[in-house]
């Protein structure tokens, strides 16, 4: 490619030798300007930007590994949210909606037992023992020991009182717009994955359990003093791996993570809770109001049955 310097030069003379009189007539066009380089000039070195350095081998295997690193701590954001609405909505579900069910329940026997007293046939006695029966049921490890205990062991709120960490229940099933934030951003800064050393990995596996039991009870005070305590820790040092091997395990070990968290995904989902928080994206905490005034509705329903039996 011509320089830019090299343009401006005239063009090379004929190889004949012009005459006296062409010689001087063509002078004036055949001088360059004035300012104009000269051949010389033209063969200098330009000052253009010397060439980009050719990348490392392992650059590319760097820029996949912080893109899947990234990539995952996103998925696991939604997952774990996913998770607090499922375990919110279970709890609140069973707090304000297990009173009527019990009710219900107990409307079933009386209705049974009324019909069994009035015909005295052995199929409604049978009905009347199996609808007494549901009311009554053998309680299970989380109603004797007041759900501190289940069948998976201690539950975060028994831990929290060994602890000494204040226990109380969510207040609603989706934490507020400012927690939610403020747990993204706390996530997103402090990941274990994002660690380059054990030590480091340590210190954020701890951060970001109490990063997550703060969020599962949606205290916006506590995820803001935790926003805190990390902005005024120590800053991690991210190096990037420096040999291949490494990159391509990170990259397995991201792969796998990543399918094991799309299991836990798929059975949160696949659940009955799940499948109800599908249904009402937008306001699962109306969705609980809204099935609160069906069941009492079917309350007001079973008792004018059951007053009707009785006259």
């Amino acid at each position: 490619m011509t320089s830019p310097e090299a343009e401006s030069l005239p063009a090379d003379p004929a190889p004949e030798e012009p005459s006296q009189g062409a010689s001087s007539a063509a002078k004036p066009a055949a001088e360059p300007p004035a300012d104009a380089p000269g051949p010389a000039d033209a063969a200098a070195p330009t000052d253009a930007a010397p060439a980009d350095p050719p990348p490392r081998p392992e650059e590319r295997l760097e820029k996949a590994v912080r893109a899947a690193e990234q990539a995952l701590i996103e998925f696991e954001i939604a997952v774990e949210t996913f998770r607090v609405e499922v375990e919110n909505f279970s709890r609140l579900h069973h707090q304000k909606l297990g009173p009527m069910y019990t009710r219900l329940d107990e409307l079933d026997a009386q209705i049974a037992e009324a019909k069994a007293a009035r015909t005295g046939n052995a199929e409604d006695l049978r009905l009347a023992r199996e609808a007494r029966a549901r009311v009554m049921p053998m309680p299970g490890v989380e109603e004797l020991f007041h759900g501190w205990i289940d069948s998976e062991g201690l539950s975060p709120e028994g831990a929290s009182m060994l602890n000494d960490q204040p226990v109380r229940p969510p207040q609603r099933v989706r934490p507020s717009a400012d927690a939610r934030r403020l747990y993204r951003d706390l996530v997103r800064k402090a990941h274990p994955d994002l660690a380059q050393g054990e030590a480091e990995r340590t210190r954020r596996d701890a951060f970001i359990a109490r990063v997550n039991h703060a969020y599962t009870l949606g205290d916006e005070e506590a995820l803001r003093a935790l926003t805190a305590e990390w902005e005024a820790g120590p800053a991690s040092e991210e190096q990037p791996p420096s040999r291949s091997e490494e990159l391509y395990a990170r990259l397995e070990w991201l792969a796998e993570r990543k399918e094991m968290l799309t299991l836990v995904a798929k059975r949160l989902e696949d659940g009955a809770i799940g499948s109800m928080l599908r249904v009402a994206q937008d306001d699962p905490d109306g969705l609980l109001d809204q099935i609160a005034e069906q069941l009492l509705a079917e309350v007001a329903g079973r008792e004018r049955e059951l007053a009707a039996l009785l006259e």
